[in-house]
């Protein structure tokens, strides 16, 4: 399974076409408007799109748990491909959300159904010692473009999931997965127009480590 993180979060960054698609998106999701948010998901990875700039980083699954949308809008949402493990500026998930807005009917639904299990606190380190690791080889870029670096609880939902986070101005980027032995993650990333750019990271919830170089 491939997921697409979609962390770039400078408007000056966004082509005019793609952030028109994100502002609307954004719009339809945030006035219950499902049948223009399905019509801007079908076919493409932007179910998981927050809106390029804001604040609150609700995407439109969260969007639904806010609502109280009905359970078939939150179905069609998770078959496109939402996220139930993806967390807004203030840390919550579509479950937490829908749990404070007293919308019960959306619980069972919106609860992570995970292939494997991980504690929120090695979620949490490991996503730390992500960020060192892009930060330690596109710093600057991450700065101009306001990278949102990755969660990786969206790892968990998919068996032998790979995250892709492209970063521009790199002309590549960062693929990560669980490693199959342990709570750590493998982090590969390349400039596609530099040979022997390639790292391979292997990221524990205490350190990193670079454990190859130069393979692209």
């Amino acid at each position: 399974m491939q997921l697409m993180w979609l962390g770039l979060n400078n408007r000056k960054s966004h082509n005019e076409n793609g952030l028109d698609l994100r502002d609307r998106l954004a719009d339809a999701a945030k006035v219950g408007d499902w049948e223009a948010v399905f019509g801007l998901v079908a076919g493409d990875n932007r179910v998981n799109a927050v809106r390029v700039g804001g604040s609150s980083l609700f995407a439109p699954l969260h969007q639904a748990a806010w609502l109280g949308a009905p359970e078939s809008v939150v179905k069609r949402l998770l078959a496109f491909g939402a996220w139930r493990t993806l967390r807004t500026a203030d840390d919550q998930t579509p479950a937490d959300i829908a749990a404070a807005r007293g919308n019960d009917h959306l619980s069972a639904l919106l609860v992570p159904e995970l292939v494997r299990e991980t504690s929120e606190t090695t979620v949490a380190q490991l996503e730390s010692q992500l960020q060192a690791v892009i930060y330690g080889r596109v710093l600057d870029l991450c700065r101009e473009h306001r990278i949102r670096t990755p969660q990786v609880g969206p790892l968990l939902e998919y068996p032998a999931a790979v995250m892709w986070c492209p970063i521009p101005g790199m002309y590549g980027g960062f693929s990560i997965t669980f490693a199959p032995d342990a709570d750590e993650l493998i982090v590969e990333s390349w400039c596609r127009v530099a040979g022997g750019s390639g790292e391979r990271h292997r990221v524990r919830p205490d350190g990193f480590e670079l454990v190859e170089k130069g393979f692209v």
